[in-house]
């Protein structure tokens, strides 16, 4: 059973995704919260599976709720979809710093949205290549800054730097395994050893690395 928190300030919103979810074989809703605050206090009490957050709340908004679950090492086995009408590319930037799974719009289909949890729920990385690609120009367009390489970069290969360097350029398993000549399995592999090894909770994660971290330029 997937245990799923809705967090959103409008009722209506609230009552429409509870019965969404509530009529899904394998969804359970463990409760509800109105702000971040009241988020965050559901979180610790619950422990869900998934936390759907809203990001403009009163009190303190879902970003900065999404940053207090996601440093609660109680709530490390808590994953974080960001569910909003806005597109802002500073909201999508922030939601992944700060350690959301995912970042749905509010006029998702769905279905889609059911089969997006299911896909979290299971350990994957709610991102699509649009997203990936505003993390992209989110750094590129950035002023030159010293680089901070992640503390954890010294336990990476040279082949996993490599890659990351690559996911950092938006490639896809796919693409890389072209680049380097191996097998799409093989790059896989070494994108997940570099995810677990640098502790990055998605792919997404991993771009910002990549750039923190001077892997590209």
């Amino acid at each position: 059973m997937i245990t799923v928190a809705i967090v959103d300030d409008q009722e209506l919103v609230r009552l429409g995704l509870r019965a969404l979810l509530e009529n899904e074989d394998g969804l359970e809703v463990a409760g509800e919260a109105a702000d971040g605050t009241a988020a965050v206090a559901l979180a610790r009490e619950t422990r869900p599976d998934i936390v759907l957050m809203d990001i403009r709340m009163p009190g303190i908004d879902g970003l900065e709720a999404t940053r207090r679950i996601s440093a609660d090492p109680d709530l490390a086995d808590t994953r974080i979809v960001v569910l909003t009408t806005f597109e802002r590319d500073e909201y999508v930037f922030d939601a992944v710093r700060y350690g959301a799974s995912g970042f749905l719009l509010k006029d998702t289909p769905p279905a889609r949205l059911v089969e997006d949890l299911r896909l979290v729920a299971d350990g994957g990385a709610l991102l699509s290549p649009t997203v990936t690609r505003t993390l992209i120009r989110e750094f590129a367009t950035r002023p030159a800054r010293a680089t901070k390489p992640h503390p954890r970069l010294d336990a990476l290969t040279d082949r996993e730097r490599e890659i990351v360097g690559l996911v950092g350029e938006g490639l896809s398993n796919d693409e890389i395994a072209d680049r380097l000549f191996i097998s799409p399995a093989t790059a896989r592999t070494h994108v997940g050893r570099a995810m677990t090894k640098l502790a990055a909770r998605d792919r997404a994660q991993l771009v910002v690395f990549a750039y923190q971290s001077g892997l590209v330029s």
